[in-house]
């Protein structure tokens, strides 16, 4: 088997093997609000997850390169938890791939000898491939930009221009990260090759080997190993639930955005029947008040005649009760 097929025979497995744990403590220490990404969160992403062969290398690219990709103890707190995730993970693939690919027979602490030698390789060779992609790429950018300065070019729509320069360049550098990637596994399966040839051959058929590495992977108290995951599962998650509120960001007083309420939405017929309910309902109020209008005006008509007839009667009773004229004294 070629160095290339061997390295990635084994660290392709390892990387899903132990992806799964590595993302729950991501997403802790994000809800957690212990890391920060700040640019490039893709790539820092991978970079933290492959940590086979990163783990070494990534404190270079940081320090020496300077090329930033985040803050935050919880970056460091993932790398020291990831190498005991990593060596489990590069244990139970090693085992696997030594009986059934190799038909070999594994050495104790076998996770432990092919995860130092990943990231002794990571150590030396992801700088390198880093600087080299990151030059391959400003040079590239730069060189499609200076084709379209030429005079014939200089008409090109903006649109065009955008779409065939992410191209051009785009190509040159997945190009050379594709290039060294396969020289990294080359690498790689160089420096497990000796590991592989020191192990003693399997004499047992291949129906027993594969029985052998199949059963490896049950432990031997089920029971326990299902509580256990269960109930760090349970932990992890209501830390996680229990955090978000908290950690979660939210914009700042200057920052907060009007409040929109949503437009009503007309329905004809709706509409009609409560306008033909108000409108009966005032109606009805209109009625209502000419009634009572009337009924005061009626009352106000009989109040007045009656004040009328009681202004006559005082009028004429002065006339009526009037003393008569005395008559003349008599001699």
């Amino acid at each position: 088997m070629c160095p290339t097929q061997l390295g990635l025979g084994i660290l392709w497995p390892a990387f899903w093997t132990g992806l799964p744990i590595k993302l729950a403590f991501v997403l802790l220490f994000l809800s957690l609000g212990m890391v920060h990404f700040e640019t490039r969160i893709g790539l820092a992403f991978l970079m933290l997850l492959a940590s086979p062969v990163t783990v070494f290398a990534l404190p270079t690219i940081t320090l020496g390169l300077e090329s930033h990709l985040g803050e935050g103890i919880g970056i460091p707190l993932l790398f020291l938890l990831s190498i005991p995730i990593d060596i489990w993970a590069l244990g139970v693939v090693g085992r696997t791939f030594y009986l059934e690919r190799l038909k070999r027979e594994p050495q104790e602490g076998l996770g432990l000898t092919l995860w130092w030698k990943c990231a002794l390789v990571g150590a030396v060779f992801l700088p390198a491939l880093w600087a080299t992609v990151s030059f391959t790429t400003e040079t590239a950018i730069a060189t499609s930009h200076s084709m379209f300065e030429m005079d014939f070019l200089k008409f090109v729509p903006v649109a065009e221009k955008i779409s065939i320069e992410l191209v051009l360049w785009g190509t040159v550098a997945t190009g050379m990260l594709l290039g060294l990637s396969v020289v990294g596994l080359w690498l790689v399966g160089r420096a497990i090759r000796g590991t592989v040839e020191s192990a003693s051959p399997a004499s047992e058929s291949y129906q027993k080997l594969i029985t052998r590495w199949d059963l490896m992977r049950v432990p031997a108290d089920q029971g326990l190993m299902l509580t256990a995951l269960t109930g760090g599962a349970v932990v992890l998650s209501l830390i996680f639930w229990s955090s978000l509120p908290v950690f979660t960001p939210h914009p700042h007083e200057c920052c907060k955005k009007p409040d929109v309420k949503a437009a009503h939405v007309l329905k004809p017929v709706e509409t009609l029947n409560k306008d033909e309910k108000m409108l009966a309902q005032l109606t009805t109020q209109v009625e209502a008040l000419e009634k009572q209008k009337a009924e005061a005006d009626a009352a106000n008509t009989k109040k007045s005649k009656g004040n009328g007839k009681a202004g006559t009667a005082v009028v004429k009773t002065p006339a009526a009760t009037a003393p008569a004229p005395s008559a003349a004294k008599k001699p």
